[in-house]
This record gives C-alpha cells, sequence and structure tokens, in this order.
C-alpha cells in the first residue's frame, strides 16, 4: 500500500471499531427501553450500524489487498478493543439511575455524546481522505455521516420528554416506566411466541402424520381385502364343477354388458362362435346360460358343448400363461399331453403350446 492508503486504512480501522462497539452498546439500550419513538429510532440506528461496520470492513479490505499484514493486526486489535469497551459499559448502563426513566435518559445522553464522536471520526476521515484524492472512502464516510446526524438530531428530539418522565417519577412519584414494555420484555415474548408456534407447528405435523398413516393402514386393509376376496374366488375355481357353477350362477343374472364377448345380442351366431375358444369355463357357462334365455341358438350352444371339457386341472383357465408354463415344469407327460390339447382347443397361447412340447419332447 502507499502511505495516503496505509493512513485512510487507519482511519476506517478507528470508525469500524467504534461501530462493532456502539452495536454492542445498542443493543443494551434497547433492551432497556420502552416502547415508543425513542426505542424505534434506536432500533433503526442499529440496523445502520451494522451496515456501516459491513460497508467500512469492505473498504478497508479492498485498500489492503496490496498486503499490509500489520494494517490488519492493528484493525483487529482495534475492533477488539471496542467492543471491550461496550461490554464494559453495558453493565453500567443497567445499574445506572434510580428509576427507569433516568437509566432511559442517561442513555440517551451518553447516546448525544457517542453520535457526536461518530460525526467528528466520519468528518475527519472523509476530509483526509478528499486531500489524498480517495473520492470513493470520502463519499463513504458522508453518506454514514449523514445517518449519524439524523441519529443525532432524533435523540435530541426525544430528550426533553425523557427529562419531564423522570420528573415526574422522581419528584412528584408518578413513574410511566414499565419493564413489561422494554425490549428485552418484547424480545422475550417473541421468544415465547416463536417456541409455542413451533410447538403448534410441530403437533400439526404430527396429527397431519398420524392421520395420513392410519388412511394408509385403511387403504392397505382394504386393498388385502379386495386381493384376499380375489383369490379365494379363484381358489374356489379350482375345485372341480366350480367353475360350471360360478358360471351358470353368473350367466343367470347376466345382461349383455356382463358378457365377455361385446356386443353379442347384434352378433351372428358364426361371430360369436369364432370368439368361444378363447374364453374360460366360467365365460363358457356364463354365455350358455345368457344364450338359452335370450336367442337359444343351437350353433352357438353346439360349439360351447364341444369346448367344454375338463381343464387339464382345476383353475386351469384362470391362470396365466407363466402360471402354466411353470405347473407343467413340476408335471408328467400326460399333464402336458392334456395342457396342449386344451390350449389348442381355447386359448392357443404359443408360450404355453411351446412349454407343452418341450415337457413332452424331454419326457
Amino acid at each position: 500500500m502507499t502511505k495516503s492508503e496505509k493512513k485512510i486504512v487507519q482511519y476506517l480501522n478507528e470508525a469500524h471499531a467504534t461501530e462493532m462497539g456502539l452495536t454492542r452498546v445498542l443493543q443494551e439500550q434497547i433492551a432497556i427501553a420502552p416502547r415508543g419513538r425513542y426505542r424505534s429510532a434506536l432500533e433503526r440506528h442499529l440496523r445502520e450500524t451494522r451496515d456501516h461496520a459491513t460497508r467500512v470492513a469492505a473498504r478497508r479490505r479492498e485498500l489492503q489487498s496490496g498486503g499490509d499484514a500489520i494494517g490488519a493486526i492493528v484493525g483487529t486489535a482495534q475492533d477488539a478493543v471496542g467492543q471491550m469497551l461496550a461490554l464494559a459499559k453495558a453493565p453500567l448502563d443497567i445499574v445506572r439511575g434510580t428509576g427507569g426513566e433516568e437509566k432511559v435518559l442517561k442513555n440517551a445522553k451518553d447516546a448525544c455524546a457517542t453520535e457526536a464522536l461518530e460525526i467528528a471520526t466520519y468528518i475527519a476521515l472523509e476530509h483526509l481522505a478528499r486531500s489524498v484524492a480517495d473520492t470513493q472512502t470520502a463519499e463513504l464516510a458522508l453518506s454514514i455521516r449523514r445517518d449519524e446526524e439524523a441519529m443525532l438530531e432524533a435523540v435530541r428530539q426525544e430528550l426533553p420528554a425523557l427529562a419531564r418522565a423522570v420528573a415526574r417519577a422522581e419528584i412528584g412519584g408518578d413513574g410511566s416506566y414499565d419493564i413489561s414494555e422494554s425490549g428485552a420484555a418484547d424480545a422475550l415474548r417473541d421468544v415465547a411466541e416463536e417456541t409455542e408456534r413451533t410447538v403448534r407447528d410441530a403437533a400439526d405435523e404430527t396429527e397431519r402424520t398420524v392421520r395420513d398413516a392410519a388412511d394408509e393402514t385403511e387403504r392397505t386393509a382394504r386393498s388385502t381385502a379386495q386381493k384376499a376376496k380375489r383369490t379365494t374366488a379363484r381358489q374356489a375355481r379350482r375345485v372341480p364343477g366350480a367353475a360350471a357353477a360360478e358360471g351358470a350362477a353368473k350367466g343367470a343374472v347376466a345382461s349383455e354388458e356382463d358378457l365377455p364377448i361385446s356386443g353379442y345380442d347384434s352378433l351372428t351366431a358364426e361371430q360369436i362362435v369364432k370368439q368361444l375358444p378363447a374364453l374360460s369355463q366360467v365365460d363358457l357357462t356364463k354365455v350358455e346360460v345368457y344364450e338359452r334365455k335370450t336367442q337359444d341358438r343351437s350353433t352357438v350352444l353346439e360349439r360351447i358343448e364341444a369346448l367344454r371339457g375338463d381343464e387339464p386341472w382345476p383353475g386351469y383357465d384362470e391362470m396365466n400363461a407363466a402360471e402354466i408354463v411353470e405347473r407343467l415344469r413340476d408335471g408328467d407327460e400326460a399333464l402336458a399331453t392334456k395342457a396342449r390339447d386344451h390350449e389348442r382347443a381355447h386359448k392357443g397361447r404359443a408360450t404355453v403350446l411351446r412349454a407343452a412340447e418341450r415337457e413332452l419332447t424331454h419326457a
């Protein structure tokens, strides 16, 4: 860094240390101050002070980018000293004065002094920077100084009202300070409210989770019951004679829409006969009963009679191709022959026919 940059960094260090110390002081003063214009001004200036510290530190880093290890160490030390002074002052802010009104007034007086010091710091920094043609630092100092001047004026305007409050409390015995309205009390209430919201949200989430779990359990139970019902019906069909009985029962009450052949009533006997081989024994019986109670066509009924016969094993027609192939692996030549012949006469599924032929070849 150049000589002029080092001097600017020195003043930036002082300004940053002041801002860091003031941040802690403002926090303590807000904790004591009751709700109202004065505390609002303190809270606004706390936000400004944090922003000032960030902007000053950023400018300091820009100037130190060329490398100044000693300057960086000095700046850090000054920041630490500023915060230590603020921490040392904080307990005095709490105990000073005999009542809450006087504590607030004395803190306001100190605020005036602090703001005057900051204004002086930034006036010096601004004009030092202009002297060495550092326009960026000068404009930064001017901008921050205007915030400090506005805060000083705001605090000065509050002093008469704060002093009258002390007189009423200390002399007239008519105190107005209420600790429950202080910044510390409000902060505790905010924490309590946030905790309550968190607990309430957690309870709501737990309730939703339990409700969702109950709904899922109900859906699972309903699905399991439906699967069990289908499984029971399927197992029942594997009992000899059960398929025909089931088909007869369904056919007796069936309408055209219930039949496995679409548009059944509008089809000719020949069209129906072509579709019969693909039907299961249950559906064949259903069609037979429906045909007998409606058109009673002999062509259809004779073809159904020819197709109806014993399945290779009970429930064959209700099984898919993969299940039949698996069953054939455990069967003998006679079972494979029955499956092949039955499949040829009915659904003609290539997968089943190949499996049957394979079992017969290896028999």
